[in-house]
């Protein structure tokens, strides 16, 4: 494909974080955005007020007019559904239409690079390395799944695009999108059993992922978690190369903790990169960092630059994000959206908290997920003092009979917990006397992180 046989791409679900990145990246390359999404956020305002024509009804004559089969690229997300009006017309008259996945392809075939994958962790790890880059003044581009706080924004650069720009993007596996990828490196942070609704089961899954290793170019590099390394077994034509907190190639020795910000020093090959800080809190990020780490080694930055970058890291939007804290009260958002992530997630709130009532707000995503680790789940959401859990959010799913947030509800051994759905959860929070309050889900819960700041903010005065 020649992208610039277009003057235009139309973009259906615009405002997912994926889709967004690359909607900023062929804007600030010239090219005429518009597209469609179902509900306005902060996100689509943004693109709106960067230049970009959005709408948010699914109506044909909606369609800019000047957009045309000949001249105008169209650009799906798999959420949108085989019934939409607008994807069907433009199939109907002859547009091409391809998935984010395959412009991904694309754009980084020419470029060398780096693709962090793995079913946690990806975000703030491909967001690590981005920043690492910038500072050290690497040419570079990333397109990143979560907004980052240094830049706030998913699209980062550094320089023009040019024949040795490096290029930093998330390899998702949810509908095998990671396999349109050739990065010469890689990085595997995990790969528990998620999007069953696609892969069926979990071995199905870990076939993608070592198909996607397979996909590293003749003599790149493997940086892989040391939970998953037999991943890449029988894969001999990489360098590879594994990590962890305490075991790996590569591993976090001397660890100190001070309000749940670590210092610690890396361990790996025949050198010690002494005293590095992270700007960030959670055991989970000591991980990440030591991925982003060895991927800048590979690429000649000094151990300064990293450890700098690593210090001034400000994190992730929606990951671990500290959105109030008072004397009396501290309040965390976060993307947790499967059981690892969020046993992960409480288990370094619990951590940096010792001692603190943990009251835990949760919205349940999809319901194939929820259906498929309800034990883990009704496990991981007990961690809580009190806990709020909240109806499940479909995104592109239809309900699946007998599937609610009731089966989690049911299992789960909190000492409070309280059912809610949308019209009621301000209501029944504010009713709590709460000390260290998280909210947690992937689905819309992000709407109610301002409300809830406001009405602590009256509360605790």
């Amino acid at each position: 494909m020649n992208l610039k046989n277009y003057d235009s791409i139309y973009f259906l679900g615009i405002g997912g974080i994926g889709m967004s990145a690359i909607a900023r990246w062929f804007k600030h390359k010239g090219w005429r955005i518009a597209g469609y999404d179902r509900t306005p956020t902060p996100l689509t305002h943004e693109l709106i007020e960067e230049g970009m024509e959005i709408h948010f009804d699914d109506k044909i004559e909606l369609i800019p007019g000047y957009i045309s089969k000949e001249k105008t690229l169209v650009v799906f997300t798999p959420a949108i559904p085989k019934t939409h009006l607008e994807y069907n017309y433009l199939k109907d008259n002859g547009f091409t239409i391809i998935k984010r996945s395959e412009v991904l392809g694309v754009l980084t075939k020419n470029y060398k690079t780096i693709a962090v994958a793995g079913t946690h962790g990806k975000t703030t790890t491909s967001s690590l390395v981005a920043h690492i880059l910038k500072a050290a003044g690497k040419n570079m581009v990333a397109f990143l799944g979560g907004i980052t706080t240094n830049y706030g924004s998913n699209l980062v650069m550094n320089g023009e695009v040019s024949d040795d720009t490096l290029v930093v993007v998330e390899a998702d596996e949810f509908d095998r999108s990671f396999l349109r990828l050739f990065p010469h490196t890689a990085v595997v942070t995990s790969a528990d059993a998620d999007h069953l609704d696609i892969y069926g089961d979990h071995e199905s899954m870990l076939i993608s992922f070592r198909d996607f290793i397979r996909q590293i170019q003749a003599n790149g590099n493997l940086i892989i978690h040391e939970s998953v390394a037999s991943l890449a077994d029988g894969i001999d034509n990489i360098s590879k190369e594994t990590y962890g907190m305490s075991r790996g190639h590569f591993f976090a020795d001397s660890i100190t903790a001070s309000g749940g910000f670590f210092e610690f020093d890396l361990k790996g090959s025949d050198e010690i990169i002494k005293k590095i800080q992270l700007g960030v809190p959670g055991f989970h990020n000591m991980e990440n960092a030591i991925a982003a780490t060895i991927v800048a080694k590979h690429l000649g930055i000094s151990n300064d630059i990293i450890k700098e970058a690593l210090a001034s890291f400000k994190g992730v939007k929606r990951r671990f994000e500290l959105v109030l804290k008072k004397d009396n009260l501290v309040y965390i958002d976060d993307y947790a959206h499967h059981p690892t992530e969020i046993e992960a997630f409480l288990r370094s709130v619990k951590a940096m908290y010792a001692g603190k009532k943990l009251t835990v707000v949760f919205q349940p995503h999809l319901f194939t997920r929820t259906r498929d680790f309800a034990e883990g789940f009704s496990r991981s959401l007990s961690m809580a003092d009190e806990l709020l859990l909240m109806d499940i959010y479909p995104a592109r799913e239809e309900p699946i009979p007998g599937v609610t947030s009731d089966m989690l509800f049911q299992d789960i051994t909190s000492p409070v917990k309280i059912r809610c759905g949308k019209s009621d959860v301000m209501q029944k929070l504010e009713d709590l006397e709460v000390e260290v309050l998280v909210t947690v889900g992937a689905g819309d819960i992000d709407t109610f992180v301002k409300p809830i700041k406001e009405m602590l903010n009256r509360k605790y005065k």
